[in-house]
């Protein structure tokens, strides 16, 4: 079994400390304009769904997934607090999957920040993200250099590339392996 966040760290994922080094918005902006439909698998307690919110705008929609009801229970109260709940659709997963059919098509952009790693199966989790897809659709995905080792990120990236997303760039972020997908 894959190694997973337990709840109780989403709060010190929160540390406003790591905003000097990981800025949601400007690692975001290049990807989300308003109106985006946005897909974050394992947002945990929300460090990059408000900002995710904020630039998808009032006509735009985050839907987001975790495992755990008490990271989305402590989303919920933060998206409320910051006046974009009504922005932000949060799913519990199902027990394999994301659940996610119904977006087939409608996601112009996924943000897998520190979540791959923690997925049973990778390669299934990129063929449902790539389904989510509309043509032209982005994929960001960042893994903690801590947790993943080089030749582990590549397997990833080429799980993506299997399920049909095109590799565009290598991001550089702090303390993360990072790639950009394209769905073609």
């Amino acid at each position: 079994m894959p190694h997973r966040c337990p709840w109780y760290l989403g709060y010190v994922l929160l540390n406003p400390l790591r905003r000097l080094l990981q800025r949601p918005a400007r690692l975001l902006a290049p990807y989300v304009r308003p109106g985006f439909r946005v897909l974050e698998p394992g947002p945990g307690m929300g460090y990059f769904t408000l900002e995710l919110a904020r630039l998808a705008g009032p006509a735009g929609k985050v839907h987001v997934v975790d495992i755990e009801p008490r990271m989305l229970a402590a989303l919920g109260r933060r998206a409320k607090s910051a006046g974009c709940a009504d922005r932000i659709d949060m799913r519990l997963a199902p027990e394999r999957g994301l659940g996610v059919a119904d977006l087939a098509g409608e996601i112009d952009f996924v943000l897998a920040f520190a979540v791959v790693h923690e997925l049973d199966d990778a390669a299934a989790f990129f063929v449902e993200a790539a389904s989510s897809m509309k043509p032209g659709a982005r994929l960001l995905m960042a893994e903690p250099t801590g947790h993943v080792s080089g030749t582990l990120f590549a397997r990833e990236c080429a799980a993506a590339e299997a399920a049909g997303l095109v590799l565009m760039e290598r991001r550089d972020i702090w303390r993360s392996h990072a790639a950009v997908f394209v769905r073609t």
